[in-house]
């Protein structure tokens, strides 16, 4: 089944591809076979993450450079990652009704993910979604993140090109830049730069620049865009690609993308090594009773994780 699944997805159907998706997401029994079928045809697509404060047009931002990327004849992707449902787990916004407007067109895949708690924008399966998509052929793939704002930094994990998304009257914006969104914009936009203070978030951005490049990378650039007017998107699109090609040319893009695989093996083991311990030797009576002792300070958590590993023959 999972063959089959797979050869629907490299053909880009859109039932086999929201299927594959959701046993992804779900950790189907199948999910591993179906994602070994898939990670040789997948690594082609220019994933491209944006990321930012809650209001700062994010949603409508995705929705015009997809227009934008179609009107080039390119294949899209878009991935937003929603708050959970507390009742269903569920993505509480589903799939954004601002991008409906492609929702019947047959290069567009839009999906929504729910991020079930887990911290840092992103959900924890995102990898492993992104890879499915990039099987099926898609060229860019919008990965769009919770808008949590500050701990929002694991889409640099995820994307090829990180846009940092800001917007006048959010609040304090320089907080939000110290706080560790700075170091993984590649390029910031200033959307809605239609509306009084633009010109002071962009000099809040210009003086955090002028403190130097992050870890020797290279200035990023500020765009202003108005995304509800279709303004500053193509510029946009300028920058996005002429930074692809500037860390295309000095192999920053290769060594980015190695870092992605060296962080998701690490994931991914770390995920294994838990189930097999839960599995094993800590069900969830012996959680409790672990915790009990780590509750009386019989024992510290380090001390009770070494006494799994050796339960466990390692």
């Amino acid at each position: 089944m999972s063959n089959d699944l797979a050869g629907q997805v490299r053909e880009g159907e859109v039932r086999a591809l929201a299927r594959a998706i959701s046993m992804v997401e779900n950790g189907h029994p199948a999910a591993a076979v179906l994602l070994a079928a898939l990670f040789p045809h997948a690594g082609r697509s220019l994933v491209v993450g944006l990321t930012g404060p809650p209001g700062s047009g994010k949603s409508t931002l995705v929705d015009r450079l997809t227009a934008r990327l179609r009107r080039d004849g390119k294949t899209v992707g878009i991935v937003a990652v929603d708050p959970s449902s507390p009742f269903s787990g569920g993505a509480i916004l589903g799939d954004r009704i601002r991008m409906q407007a492609h929702a019947g067109d047959d290069g567009v895949f839009i999906r929504s993910l729910a991020t079930r708690g887990h911290l840092g924008g992103l959900t924890a399966a995102t990898g492993q979604v992104l890879t499915v998509l990039a099987a099926s052929g898609k060229d860019v793939i919008l990965l769009e993140t919770v808008g949590v704002g500050q701990g929002e930094v694991e889409v640099v994990d995820a994307a090829d090109v990180s846009l940092v998304v800001l917007g006048p009257g959010l609040g304090d914006e320089v907080q939000a830049l110290k706080a560790g969104i700075m170091e993984i914009a590649d390029v910031f936009v200033v959307n809605k730069a239609d509306r009084e203070g633009v010109d002071r978030v962009v000099a809040e951005i210009e003086s955090m620049l002028s403190l130097g490049p992050p870890g020797g990378r290279p200035r990023p650039v500020i765009v202003k865009t108005v995304a509800t007017e279709d303004r500053g998107v193509d510029e946009l699109w300028a920058a996005v690609e002429a930074f692809r090609a500037e860390a295309d040319g000095r192999g920053a893009l290769a060594a980015r993308r190695r870092g992605q695989l060296r962080r998701q093996l690490e994931q991914t083991l770390q995920r294994r090594l838990l189930d097999r311990a839960q599995a094993r030797v800590l069900t969830a009576e012996e959680l409790e009773r672990t915790v009990d002792r780590l509750e009386s300070r019989r024992v510290d958590p380090l001390g009770a994780a070494e006494e799994v590993i050796k339960r466990m023959g390692l």
